[in-house]
This record gives structure tokens, sequence and C-alpha cells, in this order.
């Protein structure tokens, strides 16, 4: 949650996709069927959508340094992946867009690191790829 609400603000991020936010179209249904000891039940799983399409997305994983780039979203470390060269690789245009991905998304599968140490490697990586 920490994470999606710093990408929130963040302002090269154009959209961010997690059910914990107000912001997500299905905020209402996912307080409600999501709880978790904590009060934060809402998962480890963020999207975001940065400019400049997949180049875009490409030069952000590319530039962090405490998430690392993979194809597999299931560690205990912070792993981002970019749809459309993995999951929806096979996609046609049009099925991309009837599903809403979009070439600029990155899924952040977020992991134990702590939480200043993200926010300085988003920020950072934000900067560079963009700069």
């Amino acid at each position: 949650m920490a994470l999606a609400a710093f990408l929130e603000d963040h302002p090269r991020v154009r959209r961010v996709l997690y059910p914990g936010l107000p912001s997500h179209p299905g905020h209402a249904v996912a307080r409600a069927q999501m709880t978790g000891a904590g009060g934060d039940g809402f998962g480890g799983m963020v999207t975001i959508e940065v400019g400049g399409g997949a180049r875009g997305a490409v030069a952000v994983c590319d530039a962090l340094r405490v998430a690392v780039n993979a194809m597999s979203l299931g560690g205990v470390e912070t792993l981002v992946s970019i749809p459309v060269y993995s999951s929806h690789v096979n996609m046609s245009a049009r099925e991309l867009a009837r599903h809403g991905v979009r070439a600029g998304m990155i899924r952040i599968s977020v992991g134990i690191e702590g939480i200043e140490d993200l926010r300085a490697d988003f920020n950072r990586a934000l900067a560079a790829a963009f700069s």
C-alpha cells in the first residue's frame, strides 16, 4: 500500500492500479472482500503506467537497482515485469486494448524490502528513465 500510494503521487507515473487505493475502480469491492490481519489485505501486486510506452517501461525497469526485472512474480524480493513483453506478449493490439493492457505498464510484485529502499529505487529509476 505504501509503495502504491507513493507511486500514485509521483509526477512521472501516469496511473497506478492497486485495489487498496480509493482511485481504483474496484476499491469498494476490494475493501469489502479483502481483509488482512494488519488491516491492509489488498496484496502485494501493483501495476503502474509510465509515459513513453514500452520504451519508457523498459527504461524504468532497467534503471531499478533494488527491484529485479524478472518474468516470475513469485519471490520474496520485489520483482517487476512489462506485460506486453511477458504475460501478454502473444495478444494482438485489439486484445490488449480490450483487457486494458497498455505498452507503458509495469507490474510490480512487492517483496520484503524496506519501503524507504523501494521508494528511493523507484524515484531514482523514474527520474533516470525520463531525464
